[in-house]
């Protein structure tokens, strides 16, 4: 196969009715929200491809084809909007090959994987050479070997392991740093001005100044708008390098004609580029965060897994697991794949898939995820799905997906710049020549028609956004609020509804003990301090929960002898001559205790969606006798009733998704006065009914903490995480609430909408501007030098409102409840 072969389905089906053809297509060389919609509109525009959508931070297309589509068109399309499509070369070990009909299956198989250039198999050594575009995983190239039939295996690629890929030293920081420093002694002279004070620099040292800024550190505005003029359309880089090059032109020359004493404009040129230089920092700088979400929940897969193979157990890569193969995990690990239970018991926390904040019971059958942690049993787990169809990878691509989505703000700056662009250098060309027609003087005429460029220069409208976002966020931080980037802002002040995760967010997100029943003649406290010596040293969140109970009431430790955990089930020990055990009422029942009196006791409880775990003392030759009941749940946080209200008040929606059972959740609903509640979710389902809730009209706010809410955060208008959550979920959400206090969702919204208001007065502002100024200008009322100096004054003014919002303050919400006004209200009783 070669690079102009079509594309196969992953069916491998050859019909042109076949289903589409997902592909996934690297992209190098872009910026802004301009270049993606010069690829997207290049790409919808090949025969063939039923849709695309371009990914900004991930650098890469998605691309739905028709079968048969050669990768050529799309490639040139790509390349035609001035981008490039990179490919790699990966050697693949291949094992089980016996003759030349082997090697033919294997090609074709690899052949059929979307992507894929050209394969070549080598019977001698082995191996398979695989062109790919650089979008194309190499577990699907391992899958595709397995499905023919034969082992494939490579090393794991260290982005494949979260590792981050390096950061381009243009994305770094340093580029604003060196311009600032170089444009600072040409700015700030202006201040002295204003004050009747000359404090310019020499001509020659300005133009030294100005050269490096100029040409070395604005070269990208000159490549980005070169591409866009041979796409034949205009963007925001186009405006800079036009406008910049205007006023360090007509300052180079009135240099040489006029000597250095003559009017320069250096420092506007200079002061443009560094000021766009930070906002595309910024927007870079979001960028990568987003990025951190996929690399750390990619670093949750162990690099490696324990397999037993033919009686033994091998160490391998995650690459060279296969469908069915047995996996040996220990207490304490990391499931290294999604499978079923063929031996053993133990206690695994899902709680990255299903937001429980308790280990669930896991047994023969059940089946596991990848990415879970083992409890305390040695399991034995027949590998059920690898790669792509993983759990985990199903999250990763629900994220990617979701975060397609671009800034609407930065889209509307650059659809005006794409019309702005060619209306201003109209009105340029028709004053040249209007002038140098009338008057016959071409040099004034030109000295008017640079001027129409200098004021058109798009100094305030790129420092808009960036200096409203610097403030807000400023402002927002020292509120406890981490606001990520543009699009967060500007979607946070339209939410409509506002959901909640439960665990974690709402709630402690730990367990506690909420009831403890004693039985036939047993003290209450004294239950306690039996069942905390059971639990004495133990480490499991159940243990610890007793073991606090304790220690709150104060009550004097007991000594156990003979502790044993008894995997899947409990814990026993001699406590003060009393051979006792503490689990599960299934434990119990295996015992001989009657599970018809066991379930009336517990029947509360569980309504309400607690974990019960029962002591009992064990009797020579009859059943346990149960000695206590214990009852555990999480705590609705302190601040969360009144977090609800204060949305409520505000007119908003409250909804809360969680993996947790429908009786808890219910409870919690309830006690919090929330909307709706919808419970048993996994993580893509979570993400289904956001989008639902958007497709019905609603602007959407995810609120979560954990690593299940990621495609959720992702997939809502506006995601934000608990700063006491996951890495993950912070990556993944715009807006991150660093005290992980529900009360700041209202604050953030507040400060979002205050922020936004600022852009768009700061926007409002800079296009006034220009609207004034650019008539003024071509009617000869404005030299260049009014017209560099009133584009500094729309940068001043800009910024001086963007500072103004550094008086911002969360206003008190009339009928809004105390933030402490039920602490630590357990679930068990509404009305404690």
């Amino acid at each position: 196969m070669n690079p102009s072969a079509s594309l196969s389905p992953t069916s491998g089906a050859a019909d042109p009715s076949a289903a589409a053809v997902e592909l996934l297509l690297p992209i190098q060389g872009m910026t802004c929200a301009s270049c993606v919609r010069r690829v997207e509109k290049r790409l919808q525009a090949v025969p063939g491809v039923l849709g695309a959508e371009v990914n900004l931070a991930m650098e890469r297309a998605s691309v739905r084809t028709e079968p048969g589509l050669p990768l050529d068109a799309l490639r040139a399309a790509v390349t035609g909007a001035g981008f490039q499509v990179p490919s790699q070369s990966l050697q693949l070990a291949v094992k089980g090959m016996s003759c030349a009909s082997c090697v033919g299956r294997v090609e074709r198989a690899l052949q059929k994987v979307p992507g894929v250039l050209n394969a070549e198999v080598n019977l001698a050594t082995e191996t398979a050479a695989v062109t790919t575009l650089g979008g194309v995983s190499p577990a699907l190239l391992v899958a595709a070997i397995h499905k023919a039939g034969y082992e494939g295996s490579l090393p794991l690629d260290e982005n494949e392991t979260g590792a981050p890929a390096p950061v381009p030293w243009a994305h770094t920081g340093w580029p604003v740093v060196v311009a600032a420093l170089l444009s600072a002694p040409l700015v700030l002279p202006m201040a002295g001005l204003l004050m009747g004070r000359h404090w310019m620099l020499d001509g020659l040292w300005q133009w030294l100044l100005a050269t490096p800024v100029q040409f070395w550190l604005g070269a990208r505005f000159y490549r980005a708008g070169w591409a866009a003029l041979k796409d034949r359309s205009g963007n925001m880089d186009l405006l800079v390098a036009l406008g910049t090059s205007a006023a360090y032109g007509l300052s180079v020359y009135g240099l040489l004609a006029a000597g250095p004493h003559a009017p320069l404009y250096f420092e506007s040129s200079a002061a443009v580029i560094t000021l766009v230089l930070l906002g595309k920092w910024l927007e870079a700088r979001a960028r990568r965060q987003t990025l951190g979400a996929l690399a750390a929940l990619k670093a949750l897969r162990p690099d490696t897994a324990r397999v037993r193979r033919d009686g033994q157990e091998l160490d391998l890569p995650l690459a060279q697991l296969r469908l069915g193969d047995l996996l040996v995990v220990r207490p304490g690990e990391r499931l290294p794949a999604d499978g079923r239970i063929s031996e053993g018991q133990s206690l695994v926390d899902e709680s990255m898939i299903s937001g429980e904040s308790l280990p669930m019971a896991r047994g023969p059958g059940d089946r596991v995820v990848g990415g879970s942690v083992n409890g305390e049993g040695l399991l034995l787990v027949s590998v059920s799905a690898l790669g792509a169809e993983s759990t985990l990878s199903r999250i990763v691509r629900l994220v990617e997906q979701a975060q397609a989505r671009k800034a609407p703000i930065q889209r509307l700056v650059d659809q005006v710049s794409a019309v702005f662009v060619p209306v201003v250098l109209v009105v340029a060309v028709l004053t040249w020549l209007a002038w140098g027609v009338l008057q016959g003087d071409w040099s004034q005429a030109l000295i008017h028609a640079v001027a129409v460029l200098v004021i058109a220069c798009p100094c305030a409208l790129g420092l808009a956004t960036p200096a409203a976002i610097m403030v807000g966020t400023g402002v927002a931080a020292r509120h406890g609020l981490l606001i990520k980037d543009a699009e967060a802002l500007e979607q946070a002040r339209a939410v409509t509804t506002v959901v909640f995760d439960k665990t974690g967010t709402l709630t402690e997100g730990r367990p506690h003990l909420q009831t403890l029943r004693p039985f036939h003649g047993m003290d209450e406290a004294h239950a306690l301090q039996l069942a905390a010596a059971l639990q004495q040293g133990s480490e499991h969140p159940l243990g610890r929960a007793v073991r606090a109970a304790a220690e709150a009431r104060a009550l004097p430790p007991l000594a156990a002898q003979g502790t044993r955990a008894v995997a899947g089930r409990g814990i026993e020990a001699q406590v003060e001559g009393r051979d006792l055990m503490l689990g599960s009422a299934r434990w119990l029942v295996a015992e001989g205790v009657a599970p018809d009196w066991l379930a009336p006791q517990a029947a509360g409880a569980h309504a309400e969606g607690m974990t019960v775990s029962w002591l009992a003392q064990r009797r020579a030759g009859e059943a346990p006798l149960p000695l206590a009941l214990l009852a555990f749940g999480d705590r609705i946080k302190p601040s969360a009733v009144a977090a609800v209200q204060q949305l409520r008040d505000m007119g908003l929606r409250t909804v809360m998704l969680t993996g947790d059972n429908q009786a808890a959740a219910t409870t919690v609903a309830h006690w919090l006065g929330l909307d709706d509640v919808q419970a048993e979710l996994m993580p893509e389902d979570k993400a289904q009914r956001v989008a639902d809730l958007r497709a019905g009209g609603a602007h959407v706010a995810m609120v979560g903490d954990g690593i299940n809410d990621a495609p959720a955060l992702a997939a809502a208008d506006v995601g934000m995480a608990m700063g006491s959550g996951t890495d993950v979920a912070m990556e993944t959400a715009g807006i991150t609430l660093m005290h992980g206090d529900p009360l700041l969702v209202a604050q953030a919204i507040g400060i979002s909408r205050a922020t936004v208001r600022k852009i768009r007065q700061n926007l409002f502002w800079a296009f006034v501007y220009n609207l004034l100024g650019i008539p003024l200008a071509a009617l000869g009322l404005l030299s260049p030098v009014v017209a560099g100096a009133a584009m500094a004054l729309s940068s001043v003014s800009v910024l001086g409102n963007a500072l103004l919002l550094k008086r911002w303050k969360p206003v008190p919400l009339a009928g809004a409840t105390s933030a402490n006004a039920h602490p630590q209200a357990p679930l068990s009783d509404p009305h404690s």
